[in-house]
C-alpha cells in the first residue's frame, strides 16, 4: 500500500468529518430561508461556525466561511487593500505562498499597488526588526502586511505575535496565512491581534472546498463577491454540509490541536530527519533545524546533484507520495521561490523534496522511506548527470 507523505498538500478526511458530511448532505434547506427546514439548516451552520471559531480562538461572528484557503487569502489581502485606499504599499516577506504572491502581483498590475518584498533569513523567517524598518521607510502609505504563520514548503514558523505587535504600533493591519499552521500549531486569533487570518478545511482532515477568513471586529474588507450578503463580507448560498464536516474536523480534539498528537507527530518527523541524514549524508535540511522552530509534520531537504522531480517520481514508483514543494505552472516545473528567497543557490534549490506528515503517519512508514531513499537518490543523480552532460558531437 502506498505511503502518503504529502499532508501539506491535503490530508485525508477524518472519519468523524466524513460521517458528519454524509449525514448533513441529507438535510434539505437553504440556511437563508425562514421556513422550518431552512432554520434547521441555519442552526447546523451556526453551530459549525461556533466550533470552527473555537478552534481558532475567535468569535463566531468573525468567521467568514469560504471555498478554501486561496479565496480566504484573496479576500483578506485584496479586501484590506481596497478598504485602506488611497494607501498603496503592500508589505510581504519573500517566499510567501503563491495565493498571496499572485494576489499582490494582481493588485500591482491592476490596482496600482506597490508591493514591497521584505527579506527573510536563511531559515525562511521574517524578523520583527525587518518589518519595523519597512514600516518606517514607507510610513503612512502602507495599506497592509501579509505573512505566513508557518512556511508551507520549509516549515519555518514565524513569531506572528511579535510581528503583529510591530505592525499594530504603526496602525497597520496584518493578514496571516495560517493554512499550513492550522491543525498543527495552537492558534489564538484574539491573542495574536491580527486583522485577518486564513485557514483551509482540507489541511486538517475536513473537506476540500471549505475554508475560512477570520476577520477581526475592528477591521473591514471590501468584498470580492457581491450578491445576497449572506455573510458579513461574502455573498453566496452557504455550504451547510461542508461547514458541518469542517467543524467536525476542527472539533475532533479538545484542545485543538491536541498536544499529544503534535508531540507524537514531531517525534516521527525527527525520526524521519535522522533517517534521511543517515541514508543520504549529503542531503541538506532546509528551514529551521530546531524542532520547535518548524511545523511538527514538516521535513524539507535538498539533495545535491539531482532534480527533485526525478527523485519524486522514483520514490513514487517505490510507493511513496512526496512533494517537491515547488510551483508547477502549465506543467513546467519551477525552482522554488521560497528557497531562492532564503538565499539557496538555484542549482541546489533544484534538488528540493518536501516530506509532510499528518494523522496516521507511523514510524514504520518513515523508516521505510529512509530505507528506499539511497537507491532512488543514486538513480536520480545518474539521471541528473546524464541530463547535464553534453552529448558528444560528430567532431568529438
Amino acid at each position: 500500500m502506498p505511503v502518503y507523505l504529502d499532508h501539506a498538500a491535503t490530508t485525508p478526511m477524518l472519519p468523524a468529518a466524513r460521517a458528519a458530511y454524509v449525514d448533513a448532505l441529507g438535510v434539505v434547506g437553504n440556511p437563508s430561508s425562514i421556513h422550518s427546514q431552512g432554520q434547521q439548516a441555519k442552526r447546523m451552520l451556526e453551530e459549525a461556525r461556533e466550533a470552527i471559531a473555537a478552534s481558532l480562538g475567535a468569535e463566531p461572528v468573525e468567521v467568514i466561511l469560504t471555498s478554501g484557503g486561496t479565496e480566504s487569502i484573496n479576500l483578506g489581502v485584496k479586501g484590506l487593500f481596497w478598504k485602506r485606499a488611497p494607501r498603496r504599499v503592500v508589505l510581504v516577506p519573500g517566499g510567501e505562498h503563491h495565493a498571496t504572491v499572485d494576489a499582490v502581483e494582481w493588485l500591482a498590475s491592476h490596482e496600482g499597488a506597490e508591493v514591497v518584498t521584505m527579506p527573510v533569513d536563511e531559515l525562511g523567517r521574517l524578523h520583527p526588526s525587518v518589518l519595523a524598518a519597512a514600516l518606517e521607510r514607507h510610513g503612512d502609505d502602507v495599506a497592509l502586511v501579509s505573512l505566513l504563520w508557518g512556511n508551507n514548503e520549509v516549515g519555518t514558523i514565524n513569531d506572528v505575535a511579535a510581528l503583529v505587535a510591530v505592525a499594530r504600533a504603526s496602525g497597520v493591519p496584518v493578514h496571516v496565512d495560517a493554512v499550513a499552521a492550522y491543525g498543527y500549531l495552537p492558534i489564538d486569533f484574539a491573542a495574536v491581534g491580527a486583522a485577518a487570518l486564513s485557514v483551509s478545511a482540507h489541511k486538517i482532515g475536513g473537506p476540500v472546498g471549505m475554508g475560512a477568513l477570520v476577520l477581526a471586529r475592528a477591521w473591514e474588507v471590501e468584498p470580492l463577491i457581491h450578491g445576497g450578503s449572506q455573510q458579513r463580507v461574502r455573498s453566496g448560498t452557504q455550504d451547510v454540509a461542508g461547514a458541518v464536516a469542517f467543524a467536525a474536523a476542527a472539533a475532533s480534539t479538545r484542545p485543538f490541536p491536541e498536544p499529544s498528537f503534535v508531540a507524537e507527530l514531531a517525534g516521527v518527523r525527527d525520526r524521519l530527519v535522522a533517517g534521511i541524514r543517515d541514508a543520504v549524508p549529503e542531503a541538506v535540511l532546509r528551514g529551521d533545524p530546531a524542532p520547535d522552530g518548524r511545523l511538527p509534520g514538516n521535513a524539507h531537504f535538498t539533495f545535491p546533484g539531482c532534480d527533485g522531480d526525478s527523485l519524486l517520481f522514483l520514490l513514487d514508483l517505490a510507493g511513496f507520495s512526496v512533494s517537491t514543494g515547488s510551483a508547477c505552472q502549465a506543467g513546467v516545473p519551477e525552482i522554488s521561490h521560497v528557497l531562492l528567497a532564503m538565499g539557496v543557490p538555484s542549482d541546489e534549490a533544484r534538488g528540493a523534496l518536501r516530506f509532510t506528515l499528518g494523522h496516521g503517519t507511523t514510524a514504520a512508514e518513515v523508516d521505510a522511506l529512509a530505507a528506499a531513499l539511497p537507491a532512488a537518490y543514486a538513480s536520480a543523480r545518474r539521471a541528473g548527470h546524464a541530463t547535464r552532460t553534453p552529448a558528444p558531437t560528430a567532431f568529438g
